[in-house]
């Protein structure tokens, strides 16, 4: 394993940076960084503080500041240091401002205004806690998309995932020996979207959930045929409804929601 220090300095939560450098790491083989997240970093006494910090662990520096002062205290702090610094999002800036014609505005945090945008995530949000799990079914038609699938082949997850993209997302768990609701099975509104995985991996899925419960493990629940014939016959539902299925086996979380935001926008289409 390679170690290092990386410090990731931003005017904003971070939440940039921490995904550009997860996906940098990601394709190096071993590389295994202590992350220092600097967030909120909007005057020089905030950069003389960080600065400190990066010369006691001295390491990469990645930064999204777009006030010219700031930043440029920065910069020229870890020239001194002589250590890296990126300004991750300049190149972006170029290529955006010789597009329209204009030049950024500089505003720290602006991405995090309070707009429409951020009030649909929050409606959104409310809507996928008051439709987890089967729940509220009434109002299962204002959906924009709906996740059916088995137990444990993270419908929940994927579907806080999308609310906070600014979907109403429910989902609605496939239970052995019982007929998916009415309320679903009449739907022609929303998206509706089977998940499925590989049953091995649903077994050790649910032995973990039970193990943690402090449950009986002796249970259909957790027995490979059952879950075979579970997941079958879900398929099975599935394919009479004609709903499209994603196999969430090797995907992450962010890659399911990616495939199911590709079929959401498929069905938008004229």
């Amino acid at each position: 394993m390679t170690w290092f220090h990386l410090h990731l300095v931003s005017d904003a939560t971070g939440e940039t940076l921490i995904g550009l450098a997860q996906a940098v790491i990601a394709q190096f083989e071993g590389a295994d960084p202590e992350q220092h997240l600097w967030a909120l970093v909007r005057n020089t006494d905030q950069v003389d503080k960080v600065l400190t910090e990066i010369e006691e662990n001295p390491g990469i520096v990645l930064f999204t500041l777009v006030d010219v002062e700031v930043r440029e205290s920065l910069n020229r702090g870890c020239r001194r240091l002589q250590v890296p610094c990126i300004p991750v999002l300049d190149p972006l800036f170029a290529a955006f401002s010789q597009f329209l014609g204009q030049k950024p505005q500089h505003l720290p945090g602006i991405q995090h205004a309070l707009d429409s945008t951020y009030f649909d995530r929050i409606e959104a949000m409310g809507f996928c806690l008051s439709h987890d799990d089967g729940q509220s079914l009434e109002t299962l038609r204002d959906a924009d998309i709906v996740l059916v699938g088995v137990s444990r082949v993270s419908k929940t997850p994927t579907s806080v995932y999308l609310a906070n993209r600014g979907l109403k997302v429910a989902n609605i768990p496939l239970v052995p020996g019982l007929p998916e609701p009415d309320e679903l099975a009449a739907l022609d509104g929303p998206a509706v979207i089977g998940l499925t995985t590989n049953p091995d991996r649903l077994v050790q899925l649910r032995l973990n959930r039970m193990s943690s419960l402090n449950q009986d493990e002796e249970t259909d629940y957790v027995d490979l045929e059952s879950i075979r014939e579970e997941v079958n016959q879900a398929r099975k539902i599935f394919d009479r409804h004609d709903w499209p299925v994603i196999d969430v086996t090797r995907r992450s979380i962010e890659e399911t929601a990616a495939a199911i935001i590709n079929i959401y926008n498929e069905r938008l289409m004229p």
